[in-house]
C-alpha cells in the first residue's frame, strides 16, 4: 500500500476588484443571469456565464421544478446554450456565482458533481483546459485553472 498527496492549482481573489475587466464583466454577466434564476422551491439562485474563444459568451442559471430532479443547474445550461450554437467551439472560461434568499453565501460556491463531469466531457474533447470560476454574493473568487483542479481522476471517454 502506497499513500499518495494530490495537490490543485487555484488562485484566490478576495473580491471582484482583483479582476481584470474582462474577467470582471464575465462575473457581472453571470450575476444578471443568476438574478433571473427560477428557484422557488430552494430558494438558491445560481448563475453562469461562458467565455468561447471567438469571444461570445453564453449565460445560464438554475431552473428548478417541483419534482426536483428535473431541474438543472446553470453551469450545464451555460455550457449546453453556448456547444448548441457553436458545437467545434471551445470554452475558455465559466463564471459561476450563487446567492440565496435564505442567507448570505459569502463564501465561494463550486459546481456540483454532475456539472463538473459536464465541463470534464468539453475539456477533454477540446484537449485545452477550461478555468472554472466561482464565488458566492460576495467574499472570495475561486479560479481553478482547469477542471482537474476540481475532479483529479476524470471519467472520460477513454474509459468507454
Amino acid at each position: 500500500m502506497n499513500d499518495h498527496i494530490v495537490s490543485l492549482k487555484y488562485t484566490e481573489y478576495q473580491g471582484p476588484e482583483e479582476l481584470s475587466s474582462e474577467d470582471n464583466n464575465l462575473l457581472i454577466r453571470a450575476i444578471s443571469a443568476r438574478n433571473k434564476a427560477y428557484a422557488p422551491y430552494s430558494k438558491f439562485k445560481v448563475g453562469a456565464a461562458v467565455l468561447m474563444s471567438n469571444g461570445n459568451i453564453y449565460l445560464g442559471n438554475n431552473q428548478e421544478n417541483a419534482a426536483y430532479p428535473s431541474g438543472i443547474c446553470a453551469e450545464r445550461v451555460a455550457i449546453w446554450n453556448a456547444i448548441s450554437e457553436l458545437p467545434d467551439g471551445k470554452i475558455e472560461k465559466i463564471f459561476i456565482t450563487a446567492s440565496s434568499s435564505n442567507n448570505k453565501i459569502n463564501q465561494p460556491v463550486a459546481p456540483c458533481g454532475s456539472c463538473r463531469q459536464t465541463i470534464a466531457e468539453y475539456e477533454t474533447k477540446q484537449n485545452e483546459n477550461i478555468e472554472v470560476y466561482f464565488t458566492g454574493e460576495t467574499g472570495k473568487i475561486i479560479k481553478a485553472h482547469s477542471i482537474k483542479d476540481l475532479l483529479p481522476w476524470l471519467f472520460d471517454n477513454s474509459m468507454l
